[in-house]
């Protein structure tokens, strides 16, 4: 939520300088979205949101094009979870994709829908040989590597098959994981039963370039101390460096 972490927020654009960002799950209307602390930080601002849940957003140094403000594909999917700009030469897509949970169930029908249309589209960006990044919270785990505990998880989204084959039809489609091996690591902790401290997290943030992008990666990072201390997200950032 924007609101309770937007302290947080200034203070980590001061000290880190991103050129992009992307925001996942900033629970707030656009017209709502705090845009003055923002641009006043130096940022122009791209806002799709939602009353109460959901809602992604795009900072950028730079001003930045809208191209769409909802995955094409479902004209009646009104959540709030896609959008997709260029700025700085990169067609940027920040994307917070649906939990899923419990299982089975429609919630976790609507997020293997929602991938699949999703797929469709990134196959679509990939194939135009442009630079693209698809960044954000994908409340998928890879690979048994990217949680604390697969056996925890046993029947709950974030692990199960049909999900991680999912993620990998992205990669079959040539879209390049840029957080590895730069970054490996959890990008994700609960917040109960002290996750944080010991360490029994999820890698679910993570970054996917076409191709043409994947070349110009320079390295990544999980800033893991943006976890800590008092009104912490229970994500941290995940930051991929280009040339």
């Amino acid at each position: 939520g924007i609101g309770a972490r937007l302290p947080r927020l200034l203070e980590w654009l001061a000290e880190a300088r991103p050129d992009v960002v992307g925001l996942q799950e900033i629970k707030t209307q656009t017209e709502s979205f705090p845009l003055a602390a923002i641009e006043a930080a130096g940022y122009h601002v791209l806002v799709h949101g939602q009353k109460g849940f959901n809602g992604v957003a795009i900072l950028s140094r730079e001003p930045a094009q809208e191209i769409h403000r909802q995955l094409p594909g479902d004209e009646e999917d009104v959540q709030s979870r896609w959008i997709e700009a260029q700025v700085a030469g990169v067609h940027f897509v920040c994307l917070y994709l649906p939990n899923g949970n419990p299982v089975p169930g429609p919630k976790f029908d609507y997020k293997l829908a929602w991938m699949d249309r999703m797929l469709a589209r990134a196959a679509e960006l990939a194939a135009s040989e442009q630079p693209v990044i698809l960044a954000g919270d994908w409340n998928v785990a890879q690979t048994d590597d990217d949680v604390w505990d697969r056996e925890y998880f046993e029947g709950r989204t974030h692990v199960t098959p049909p999900e991680r084959a999912a993620v990998q039809g992205f990669l079959e489609a040539g879209l390049v994981d840029s957080g590895l091996p730069y970054a490996p690591g959890y990008t994700f902790w609960d917040y109960t039963q002290l996750r944080f401290p010991k360490k029994q997290g999820m890698r679910i943030d993570f970054a996917l370039c076409s191709p043409a992008l994947s070349e110009r990666v320079e390295g990544a990072q999980i800033d893991r101390d943006e976890r800590k201390g008092k009104g912490a997200s229970d994500h941290a950032p995940v930051i991929v460096d280009l040339d």
